[in-house]
């Protein structure tokens, strides 16, 4: 039976409500499932998998929850950080406590240093320890308000259920007329009137911000297949979450990012590779082609059916000859291009786009030809004839990265090949607090430091005539809005300009997807990046330091230059002519090198002596500085062991003085 009646009319006339919700999530698994089975012959049944994977539970208290049900906000990731859930019911839990009531009550601090025994966990009454005890004594699910009302003060099933809804509805009247019915019943359980007193009240109080916990239980058992498989099987469950996102360029963006901290590349559309949506292509993730802008899903069909009959495509004219040019038409043809679907067959985009209008008539041309039944010149010819008409694109270079990158913004959404702000990652990641993605998670008001790219920049006069800016900021997840007014554009107009990497410091502006930053100070990043310069390098005659002397040179400034050797267990200053000017683009070579573990910048705020009211992260270190970290020793140059210690052969003792001499040029010596 179904009814348009109001759900409290439903129940006052013993009828059933049921709520069914469509969750996309549902979808991710069941494709994921796929993506497991396609790629590995193994089928999950994920109604089978093991509640205690050790994986599951070791990613979840890292806070690596992006993608996963409920679970992926930035505020979600903080708690599991915290929490470090172990077993199945403090996921449970966790669905529960975050929810805005919890929140604001402390009930989620009690509860994380109850499970970690920073708080003792005590009970008013023996027998609420086997209730409470799996939330570590915090009154948390409905159900447990109900089986206290039963256990210690002898309510009915019915009794105790109306008073969990008098409790959480807040009614006065009938919660005084179960309160003395609750402590009678619990006195003549040999409970003291006292303590039933307080167990009522402490009841009352929970029973305000308690949940349904077969509602959690079922809520946490997707989040925890969702966990699972994002654990255990990363690559298909990241192309099935992909995929589910395909409209939402944001999004995808911000997922892709998870992807490269993964270590999982994502390749851009193919021609040859490519399927609708996006694809597990052994240790890596191909993009779908539905995904591009322009292409519908008759030409994704198209294209597949004709690689399927035909077999893959060699090259861009016998792509044209075999695909049905009303399906794939102009819009079609440029945007695979714009995205690189093509670069694998070996043609160079700029090429092509000059080549449309040929690639365009010979699609029409041989659409005629099949449709009259007739055997093409081409066909009698074979591949001979399809090279030379190969051969027949223009022979141009390539287009710049920059404008690459900008067509596959446009017809993807995102950047796939590269990013503008790719060098920029760690220096971001140092200074930001949150990302682009995460500022739609955050409440009204909260305060962020955010960093990228400016990628649009309206400016208005108000009223007055005052000078105010709408800037668009993307990062590597996403893009936000910042709104700038007029007394900050004054300070900051200088770092306002279009495609400027610029941190904002700021405050949240409304809610979810309406999300925008309140812009209170605005500089450019390399303002940001003052202090020193440490690199961690294997050995002095590691053959990474030449490539790491060509990158200081290449970027001559004023912080000084630390080296760390590993193996040598010293630490030298080069010479002031390999001292750098910090910025995104040096950091980012250095990292490709050495690993982002092998790049530190130590900012004055963070050197001895240095005190609160004379470093800022704005502070540029000066080439006088005489700050110096307190675990560096004195040390001169003859004394490092370049060469082995255990030979003293003519050729040793060459490779030591070569080493040397080498060093020489590189650092000069400091007495530290």
């Amino acid at each position: 039976m179904t009814t348009q009646f109001a759900k409290d009319t439903v129940e006052e006339l013993g009828l059933l409500k049921m709520d069914l919700l469509g969750l996309r999530t549902l979808t991710v698994i069941s494709d994921a499932i796929n993506l497991i089975a396609g790629s590995t012959g193994e089928r999950i049944d994920i109604d089978k998998i093991p509640l205690d994977d050790p994986a599951t539970y070791e990613m979840l208290a890292r806070g690596e929850a992006a993608g996963v049900f409920q679970l992926e906000s930035s505020g979600m990731r903080s708690i599991l950080r915290d929490l470090k859930p172990e077993v199945f019911e403090d996921i449970v839990a966790l669905v529960a406590l975050y929810r805005p009531g919890p929140l604001g009550s402390g009930m989620v601090v009690d509860f994380i240093k109850n499970k970690h025994g920073l708080n003792k966990t005590t009970y008013l009454h023996p027998r609420l320890e086997p209730i409470l005890k799996d939330t570590y004594g915090v009154i948390l699910y409905q159900e447990q308000v109900m089986r206290i009302a039963s256990d210690l003060a002898g309510f009915t099933l019915g009794e105790a259920d109306m008073l969990r809804r008098a409790m959480g509805k807040k009614k006065p009247e009938i919660i005084a007329g179960l309160r003395a019915q609750f402590v009678g019943g619990a006195v003549n359980n040999g409970v003291d009137k006292d303590v039933a007193g307080q167990i009522f009240d402490l009841m009352e109080y929970f029973a305000g911000y308690g949940f349904n916990k077969s509602h959690s239980a079922a809520y946490a058992l997707i989040t925890y297949q969702t966990a699972y498989l994002k654990a255990n099987y990363p690559l298909p469950y990241m192309a099935a979450l992909l995929t589910s996102v395909k409209d939402n360029a944001d999004k995808v963006a911000a997922y892709i990012e998870d992807c490269r901290r993964l270590g999982i590349e994502v390749l851009p559309p193919d021609v040859n590779e490519s399927k609708e949506s996006f694809t597990v292509a052994g240790a890596k993730i191909r993009f779908g082609l539905a995904a591009v802008k322009n292409v519908g899903l008759g030409a994704v069909e198209s294209i597949i059916k004709a690689r399927e009959a035909g077999g893959p495509f060699n090259g861009y004219v016998d792509f044209c000859r075999r695909l049905d040019p009303k399906v794939v038409n102009r819009r079609v043809l440029e945007s695979l291009i714009r995205c690189g679907a093509f670069d694998s067959l070996g043609h160079r985009r700029a090429q092509l786009m000059a080549a449309v209008d040929q690639g365009l008539a010979l699609a029409q041309q041989s659409q005629r030809e099949r449709e009259n039944g007739q055997i093409s010149l081409l066909d009698l010819m074979g591949e001979s004839a399809r090279e030379v008409v190969s051969i027949s694109l223009p022979d141009l270079p390539e287009f710049p990265e920059d404008e690459m990158l900008a067509m596959e913004k446009e017809v993807l959404g995102l950047y796939i090949s590269g990013h503008p702000l790719a060098q920029y990652r760690s220096a971001l990641d140092r200074l930001c607090t949150y990302s682009a993605a995460e500022v739609f998670e955050l409440a009204e008001d909260s305060a962020v430091v955010v960093g990228g790219m400016i990628t649009g920049v309206k400016k208005i006069n108000t009223k007055k005539g005052d000078s105010m800016a709408f800037l668009t900021l993307e990062d590597l997840t996403g893009t936000v809005e910042v709104i700038v007014f007029p007394r900050v554009y004054l300070q900051s107009q200088l770092a306002i300009r279009k495609d400027e990497v610029v941190l904002v410091k700021g405050r949240c502006s409304g809610n979810g997807e309406e999300v925008k930053i309140i812009g209170e100070e605005i500089s450019t990043l390399d303002c940001h990046l003052g202090g020193e310069l440490h690199l961690k390098i294997d050995s002095l005659r590691s053959p990474l330091l030449d490539q790491v002397q060509v990158v200081l040179g290449s970027y001559r400034g004023e912080c000084p230059v630390y080296l760390h050797f590993t193996k040598e267990r010293r630490v030298v200053k080069t010479g002031e002519e390999f001292w750098v000017e910090l910025s995104g683009p040096v950091l980012g070579r250095l990292e490709e090198l050495l690993g982002s573990s092998g790049v530190k910048i130590k900012r004055v705020s963070e050197m001895p002596g240095a005190g609160n009211d004379g470093a800022s992260s704005r502070t540029v270190t000066p080439k006088t500085t005489n700050q110096r970290p307190p675990e560096y020793e004195s040390k001169r140059l003859q004394d490092f062991p370049v060469a082995a210690k255990a030979s003293n052969s003519t050729v040793a003792a060459d490779s030591r003085e070569k080493g040397v001499k080498k060093a020489k040029k590189f650092f000069s010596i400091l007495e530290l």
